[in-house]
């Protein structure tokens, strides 16, 4: 990816009438998106009487794929230093976008430009459930490239964050899912990525673990650390985000100050 992210030419989009408009940098862009479209192809959904397509088909024999379009010209633009939230309802497309900016996801049209490697928490550390938390503490932080000097600097830290005390010598498949989570926490926070992206991770764990989460992410932004923070604790999201993004069908809806966007989507969903 280049390292002065400005968007090339590309095509028109064509007639669509929700096409979004062309991106505006601004002063340190960190990560631009723009005119993002992202399209899946699934094998069935369910259909307005309940019954599953997939079923409908496997008794015809003849299971076809549908296409989902999850993203539909998304732009925005992040900025250093800025944390960002993004909210909406199941199947808005929050996650679909992360992948995207992590470049895990293909575009359909439009493109991503991003400063350094962005850091997707739960996907850049490649834990893997049959080895030791110690030994996933080491090879997922060497994954996110850090020297091994480093790693053995940090793995104390890692682990008394972590909280798994004597559990970091036993296989991950023993972990409760809350403890593995705030292990994939641990290891994405253990450097200072400029981009880091984080899906739902403070939704686990107990209230002390959330509260030390959300003050190693206000480091990190202190750090000029770029941080984009999917929730669907709107209360998380007004503590740590300055501004939300808002998505609603794979459009952004709103973009703005974390309280007016949140306030938005509450009086619509609550």
């Amino acid at each position: 990816m280049p390292s002065d992210p400005e968007p090339a030419p590309r095509e028109d989009p064509g007639t669509d009438e929700h096409a979004a408009p062309p991106v505006h940098l601004g002063e340190d862009p960190m990560v631009v998106v723009d005119r993002l479209h992202v399209t899946y192809r699934v094998l069935g959904a369910d259909t307005d009487d309940g019954s599953s397509r997939v079923r409908r088909a496997l008794r015809r024999g003849r299971p076809r794929p549908r296409e989902v379009h999850a993203l539909r010209g998304v732009s925005f633009v992040l900025h250093r230093g800025e944390a960002v939230g993004v909210i909406g309802s199941n199947g808005s497309g929050k996650t679909t976008l992360l992948r995207s900016i992590a470049g895990l996801l293909p575009s359909d049209r439009g493109q991503v430009f991003t400063c350094g490697q962005p850091v997707l928490l739960g996907v850049n550390a490649a834990l893997m459930n049959d080895l030791t938390g110690e030994r996933n503490i080491v090879l997922g932080c060497l994954a996110m490239g850090m020297p091994l000097r480093e790693v053995r600097e940090k793995y104390d830290d890692v682990v008394e964050f972590s909280g798994l005390g004597k559990f970091v010598d036993m296989p991950m498949r023993t972990y409760s899912t809350g403890m593995a989570q705030r292990l994939r926490f641990a290891i994405a926070t253990a450097q200072t990525s400029e981009i880091l992206m984080i899906d739902e991770a403070l939704a686990t764990g107990d209230a002390r673990f959330r509260r030390r989460s959300e003050d190693r992410l206000k480091e990190l932004r202190d750090e000029a650390a770029t941080v984009v923070l999917v929730s669907h604790s709107l209360g998380t999201i007004e503590e740590t985000c300055d501004r939300t993004i808002w998505l609603d069908h794979g459009r952004v809806r709103m973009d703005g100050p974390s309280p007016d966007v949140v306030a938005a989507y509450r009086d619509e969903h609550e």
